[in-house]
């Protein structure tokens, strides 16, 4: 239920906002509006304010702004084709080029400025999450090779002081220092331990790769427990340490981690530390599907528990919030135009790309992890929808911009027919992508 309700949430939202997007600039340049649908498909309720009907229909799966003069296959985001009529001053196609592309472009710029917005909210609300810790655990399997390779010469626990010139106070400066730093030699000093210079690359993927082996050591102490699961059913308690997992010594949090999403619905043996007592325990994780970073669909073994750790909260005025959130939204956007060019190149599985069941899940995970990464999720959600709402396929915004470049390049506009192939055209093409999204979907569903 909380899925579902976590889904219609993401995608209402997302939809009206785009789609008030092209409506507030349909107005702006007195372009007549006589339908806002959220939804596709049968009207299922609705009302009239002014020249515009607002309804809700029945698929919620998109939404469109019905303009006046708008051509059959041309109308934004799926909106009937308004019946024959003598064209009118207030017209979309009776509007100057310039204010034909602001509205085609407004539901684009409201997406990025609704992520904006609520990356910026979260800042001001949640504040900075600080990782205090500098001490290093690095994750040895697979075996290190290559420009991780020097890792290997970092003691476990050891602390770091310095990322090249940069000092380093928190887990936090560390991951920034080691992403902003240039490519090349890069010399990680310590305060218990000798130096060590890596080489850093330049691609951004080996350089994530590589970072991806550096971890916070986070004890393996469990900080709290959520009612109702299996570690509560089990008797842990926080305070417990945790020294040995399925017959293998626990040295991190992770290592915990990883051996509870190694056992869905399976007993796993645990030693533990109470009260300078060892006691052995027996716990069965609950199974949970879920989508990893690739979206694929797997099963993992989920406690109940969390990590006793120090996380600093620091203040973070509005001013400070809003240059993070500028910088989250064009990092995350430049990463999803990579991982696009990715596909076309074959870097990317077309695996990865996801449909609504994908939406769907990851909207339920998120949800279940709380209000802040709920927003978060909505936030990254957004910028997708932005960006894939900008390719240049008729029937899509970038499809309508794609149109009008033309016509300023042509000196005049394509014709009625031209347009309307072209469209039909798109439809296929973006009802291709939906089959292929919806049939990874399908194939995680059942694990293949």
């Amino acid at each position: 239920m909380l899925t579902l309700v976590a889904t219609l949430v993401v995608l209402s939202v997302l939809i009206l906002v785009h789609e008030f997007g092209h409506f507030f600039a349909a107005k702006s340049v007195d372009i007549e509006v006589p339908r806002f649908s959220l939804g596709l498909g049968p009207k299922v309720v609705g009302f009239k304010r002014g020249e515009t009907e607002y309804v809700l229909s029945a698929l919620p799966l998109g939404g469109y702004v019905k303009m006046a003069g708008m051509e059959e296959g041309n109308e934004l985001e799926g909106g009937a084709a308004a019946a024959p009529r003598a064209p009118g001053p207030r017209d979309f196609d009776a509007k100057p080029l310039w204010a034909r592309a602001w509205v085609v472009s407004a539901g684009v710029i409201m997406n990025f400025l609704f992520a904006l917005v609520l990356f910026t909210l979260l800042g001001v609300v949640y504040g900075e999450r600080v990782d205090p810790t500098t001490r290093l655990a690095i994750r040895a399997e697979p075996p290190l090779a290559g420009a991780a390779a020097p890792l290997a010469q970092v003691p476990f626990g050891a602390e770091l002081r310095a990322v090249g010139e940069r000092e380093v106070g928190s887990w936090d400066e560390i991951q920034r220092a080691l992403i902003e730093a240039p490519a090349g030699p890069l010399t990680l000093r310590f305060a218990n331990a000798p130096a060590v210079t890596l080489a850093l690359p330049a691609d951004d993927s080996a350089r994530l790769a590589l970072l991806t082996r550096l971890e916070p050591l986070h004890e393996p102490v469990i900080g709290q427990i959520a009612s109702g699961t299996p570690a509560e059913r089990a008797g842990l308690q926080p305070g417990d340490r945790v020294r040995r997992a399925a017959g293998r010594p626990v040295r991190t949090w992770s290592d915990f981690e990883a051996a509870i999403r190694a056992h869905p619905g399976r007993p796993l043996a645990l030693q533990i530390e109470r009260d300078r007592r060892v006691l052995d325990v027996s716990v069965a994780p609950a199974a949970e599907r879920e989508l990893d970073a690739e979206l694929k669909r797997i099963e993992v073994g989920r406690l109940g528990v969390y990590a006793r750790v120090d996380v600093e909260h620091r203040e973070v005025g509005l001013g400070e919030a809003a240059r993070r959130g500028a910088q989250l939204t064009w990092a995350n956007s430049v990463g999803i135009v990579r991982f696009l060019g990715d596909l076309l190149t074959g870097d990317a599985s077309p695996r990865g790309l996801g449909g609504p069941l994908a939406i769907g899940q990851l909207s339920g995970q998120a949800a279940r992890f709380g209000l802040e990464s709920f927003l978060n999720f909505m936030a990254l959600l957004s910028i997708n929808l932005a960006i894939l709402n900008l390719l240049p396929i008729p029937i899509l915004d970038g499809g309508h911009l794609m149109f009008m470049t033309l016509e300023a390049l042509r000196g005049r506009p394509l014709s009625v027919e031209q347009r309307v192939r072209l469209s039909h055209a798109g439809l296929i093409i973006v009802v291709g992508i939906m089959v292929w999204a919806m049939a990874n979907d399908v194939l995680r569903f059942f694990g293949i």
